[in-house]
Parts: C-alpha cells; sequence; structure tokens
C-alpha cells in the first residue's frame, strides 16, 4: 500500500505541534522497536487516546479510524481527512457487518509490513474509567503476525476531549509503555504450541490486559465493555 502522500506532508508538522501544545509525560518509549512489526495495545478513555500515541511514539503507528472522517464535503472535509491522514489513519466502515474481519485484516498487512499498529483490546471508550475485558482480536494478530506486543497505559485523557465533547482541551497527559509481550518465537516467555487455539487467544489477550492494568492502576470491570450509540 502506498503512504498517503497527506502523511508525508503533515505528519512531520502535527505531532511536534501536538506535543508542545499538550506536553505528555512520556515514560517507557524505550520499549517501543524503532522498526519491525508491532502492536500498540492500550487503554481507552477517550476518542483522542489515537491521536495521543501517534503523537508521542517516532515512529508511524496506523490506527483504524470511522470513514466519515474521511469522506466529508467542503473545507470541514478536506481539514478531516488531513487531520487523520497526517497521523497515519486508515478509513474503516465500522457500521459494515464484515469490519471487524475487514479490520484484522487491515492489521495484518500493516504488521507485514513491518509497521506499528495500535489498538484497543476494550473494543470501546471506558465511560466509566474501568479497564474492561480484552477481546480476544489482539491475540489473534499477535499469534498470527508472530510480533511483539506492547502495552500502553493512558492516563488522563479523559479530561483533554470528555466523552461528548468535539474539541480537545488543555490538559496534561501521561503515556506509559510496558515492555514487550512476545507469544511467539524463541523470545516468547509462554509457548502456545499445541494450545487450542481459543484458548491460546483468551490466554494472550489476559496477559496484555494485566500489563496494561500493571501501568494504568485502573479498577478491573470484569466483563466485557459495550459500544454505545454515540461511540
Amino acid at each position: 500500500m502506498a503512504e498517503d502522500p497527506l502523511y508525508r506532508l503533515l505528519h512531520p508538522v502535527l505531532p511536534p505541534l501536538a506535543r508542545a501544545v499538550w506536553r505528555p509525560r512520556v515514560e517507557g518509549l524505550h520499549h517501543v522497536p524503532a522498526t519491525g512489526g508491532v502492536l500498540l495495545a492500550s487503554n481507552h478513555l477517550s476518542f483522542v487516546d489515537s491521536v495521543v500515541i501517534p503523537v508521542v511514539v517516532p515512529r508511524k503507528v496506523v490506527f483504524l479510524a470511522k470513514s466519515d472522517y474521511f469522506t466529508g464535503s467542503g473545507l470541514g472535509g478536506a481539514v478531516s481527512r488531513a487531520w487523520f491522514s497526517g497521523l497515519g489513519m486508515l478509513p474503516v466502515d465500522r457500521d459494515d457487518p464484515r469490519a471487524a474481519l475487514s479490520s484484522l485484516d487491515t492489521a495484518l498487512g500493516v504488521l507485514a509490513r513491518g509497521e506499528a499498529f495500535g489498538l484497543y483490546p476494550e473494543g470501546t471508550r471506558s465511560r466509566d474509567g474501568r479497564l474492561y475485558r480484552g477481546r480476544t482480536g489482539v491475540a489473534h494478530l499477535a499469534l498470527t503476525a508472530g510480533v511483539p506486543v506492547v502495552p500502553v497505559g493512558l492516563i488522563g485523557t479523559e479530561r483533554l476531549q470528555p466523552i461528548g465533547s468535539r474539541v480537545p482541551r488543555l490538559a496534561r497527559v501521561t503515556v506509559r509503555f510496558g515492555a514487550p509481550i512476545h507469544v511467539t518465537g524463541p523470545s516468547a516467555e509462554t509457548s502456545y504450541d499445541g494450545v487450542p487455539l481459543g484458548r491460546a487467544r483468551r490466554e494472550v489477550t489476559d496477559r496484555i490486559m494485566t500489563a496494561i492494568q500493571a501501568l494504568t492502576g485502573q479498577q478491573e470491570a470484569g466483563v466485557y465493555n459495550e459500544r454505545a450509540a454515540d461511540a
């Protein structure tokens, strides 16, 4: 897939500008490998999370964004497309019943190109601040692509852009990166060879969520989070 020319044009400008305005606290950035396919698995508190992570990571991080942000008309549509493309995001139609499978295929393509892909195992934003149970798509990607997973803990992004707010505010946030979790290959802490696929995905996902919780200190909800109508 050819890189979007808007990304090449705007990415050198947008992240430094955003860092200068928001001044995020960043911890453990050395855990993000400089090259090669990698998953950045984060908790999810705000719409702006998909902006904060690419802003602080020195390499390109691909997130998926609603296709509506790329298809608007007029000046507003052009600005929206420029912003999301400039941060390296890719469009996905979340109303398409096949969107989940399409998203996994897109992610595998990104990882196969040796790029970083960001995702939220919870599936949607936490509206009460708790950490919800992870869905196993993250484990499917890690086990299929054979890439490490770097857990990410976001703190304070719900103040930066509260749910329901259209414009980010000035608020200090903290972004913590944990040690990579290897689930395949010689660096894997645990071998899943011979483990039934469903069980392996569940165990890997739970390991990832435990690592995220250690970074954020969030209370664990113990259940899945369901997408709200406005999410």
